[in-house]
Formats: structure tokens, sequence, C-alpha cells
């Protein structure tokens, strides 16, 4: 494969980007009786009663109520003492966020590490968790109480599967605040929903007699070397759907097929930064830069830390000599927010 191929791979990914994120992937977590391990679902209708209680049922179609292209059901024994087994077998598979419908408090903790790790390492997995203030963009701390749905009151772990399914089937032009849920009649009410809100709580309101939620944001609070745009979920989509865009293309087309030049290089910079501006307007902002290049304090500490001198190297020689089977990229990406806030002034 030539890399001009490359540059059709990025233009159809653009313009299905939209498309694409409004069918992301549900995964879940639950404990059942049976003798499989993996159940996947396009739709309700191939769900069988005979391999699900009735409760897991309902959490299962709960998810499928936001939309989602399909729903991945990993299976445990009711008796197992741990989500391992699960969380393995999903670490091999491609979706977007994981929900445990009525995960215990003290497991709570394990699985939002789990997903810390996998971030860590380019995997876009996030995870909506009750109660879960675990400060970081991958988890969504879902924390409202007493969900009452026909005629029965879930406890917050339990709607999880509902959340993640409405987070997974929202497009990427809009966000999750003020997102309607017209089947919850009740819920606790929080005292302070901007002060939950601040705190990285995603939580349901009662506004004018609708149940919505409230602000789309994730569990991220401590802002140090991250820009406050991080705690948005909708920016956080983004920002995945380019990494997963990026990293796949890069890994499926490019990796032990092409030789490691400058100019190998720059044929690939330019079609990544074509695809960015397939997506300005829709994903990101045409106010910001938008662009990637070569890192070129990264490719010259990389020479450096193999005893090369590189102190007469200019920026153009540095971003020239490529380094061994390495490629480093940066750049600046400034992704678009929803309107969520209005500032109007009335003067008489």
């Amino acid at each position: 494969m030539g890399l001009p191929e490359i540059n059709i791979i990025f233009s159809t990914l653009a313009v299905s980007a939209i498309e694409r994120s409004k069918r992301g992937v549900v995964s879940l977590i639950l404990k059942n009786a049976g003798a499989f391990d993996t159940k996947e679902y396009r739709s309700i209708s191939e769900i069988k009663t005979t391999d699900w209680t009735a409760d897991n049922i309902a959490y299962i179609k709960q998810a499928f109520l936001g939309g989602p292209s399909k729903v991945i059901v990993e299976r445990l024994d009711t008796a197992a003492t741990t989500y391992s087994d699960a969380l393995t077998r999903l670490g091999g598979k491609r979706w977007n966020y994981l929900a445990i419908p009525g995960i215990a408090a003290a497991d709570v903790p394990d699985i939002a590490t789990q997903i810390k790790t996998w971030r860590a390492n380019k995997k876009i997995f996030k995870a909506v968790l009750p109660n879960s203030v675990s400060d970081h963009e991958g988890i969504i701390n879902f924390t409202t109480d007493d969900i009452l749905v026909g005629g029965v009151t879930y406890e917050t772990s339990e709607y999880t599967a509902r959340i993640a399914g409405i987070l997974a089937g929202l497009p990427l032009t809009r966000s999750a605040t003020f997102f309607e849920l017209p089947e919850v009649e009740s819920i606790t009410e929080s005292d302070d929903p901007d002060a939950d809100i601040d705190a990285g709580q995603l939580i349901l309101i009662n506004d004018d007699g609708k149940i919505k939620i409230g602000r789309g944001v994730n569990s991220l609070t401590t802002l140090t070397g991250k820009k406050a745009a991080f705690q948005k979920i909708k920016i956080i989509e983004g920002h995945d759907l380019v990494v997963e865009d990026i990293t796949r293309t890069f890994k499926n087309e490019y990796v032990g097929k092409v030789n490691n030049s400058y100019d190998n290089q720059v044929l690939f910079l330019t079609a990544i930064n074509a695809y960015l501006r397939g997506l300005t307007g829709e994903v990101l902002d045409a106010a910001g830069t938008n662009t990637v290049a070569v890192d070129i304090e990264a490719q010259r500490q990389a020479w450096e830390s193999i005893g090369t001198d590189t102190s007469e190297w200019d920026e153009k020689k540095v971003k020239e000599t490529s380094f061994d089977a390495k490629v480093f990229l940066s750049g600046s990406l400034k992704f678009l927010d929803a309107v969520e806030d209005l500032d109007f002034k009335i003067s008489a």
C-alpha cells in the first residue's frame, strides 16, 4: 500500500466523524447464571429472556434507550468476587462506555483504576461509575439516587447503564447537558446542584417538571497540566475520536509498511492535517490552529538520549533527521463545545 491511500482513509474518517460519534458502543458487566461469557447485541430484539434475569434484561434495555450501535455484555457468575475476568475480556475489544449496574461501592475504585490504566495506554475506554471521586476525564461520576421509573426505584449504581447508553449515543454536535430522561418520574434532588457539578459529579436535575442531566461533566477536578475543557464529556469524546482515528490508521496503514524518512513523515502529516480540516466546524473550532507537526523537542531529546550532540543542529536539521523507527508528532487542537450557558443583560 502506498502512502497516498492514507489520504483517502482520513478523508473518509472525517466525513463519517459525526455519524460514528453517535453510534458508540456500551459494555456492561452483569452477574448472572449461565454457561457463556459474552453476548453482543445490536438491538433489544436479539436479547433472549432465558439468558438473563429480569433485572439484567432491564439494564440491557436501559443501555439501548440511548441509541448506541451495540451493547457488549460480559457475564460473571453470581458468586464472582472480582471483575477481573470480565475486564480482561473487555480489554481486547472496541467499546466506548462501561457500566456495571449494581456494583458494590468497595469495587468501584478497582474499576476506576483499570480505566485509568487503559487510557494511559492509549485506549479510549470510559466508565460511568456510581459515587466515584476519581478526578479523571475517563470516569463519569454519577451520583443521583432514588431514580423512580415505572414504579421501580433504582439506586445510583443501578442506573449507570442508562447513562452510559446516553453518552454512547450522543453525536458530537451536542452535549449531554440538559438531556431529558422522559421515563424518570422522580429523583432525590441535589441540595446544591452547582456545587455538585463543580465537584465533578454528573447529576440529574428536575427542571420545570422534566428530569434532565444537569451538565455533561466527567470527574476531573484537578487541572494541573490540563485545560478546563477536559472536564466536559463532549470535549473528551472529540479528543478520543481524533486519537483513535489517527492511532488506528497509523497502526493499520503505516507501521512496518513505510520507511521512516522525513519525506514519508511529511506525507503522513499532510494526510492528518487534511483530516483535521475536515473536522473543522463540527468537531474542531475554526478559531484554533488545529494542526500537527514533527515534535522537534522530543526528536532532539531522542538523539541526545543516545549521546548525539545536537547543540549545533537548527530546528530544520532536527525535524528532517528521523530517529530510528519512531515518529514524534505534536499539535494543538481546539474542540467545539456546545451552547450551555446564557449571560443576558438588559438595560432599560
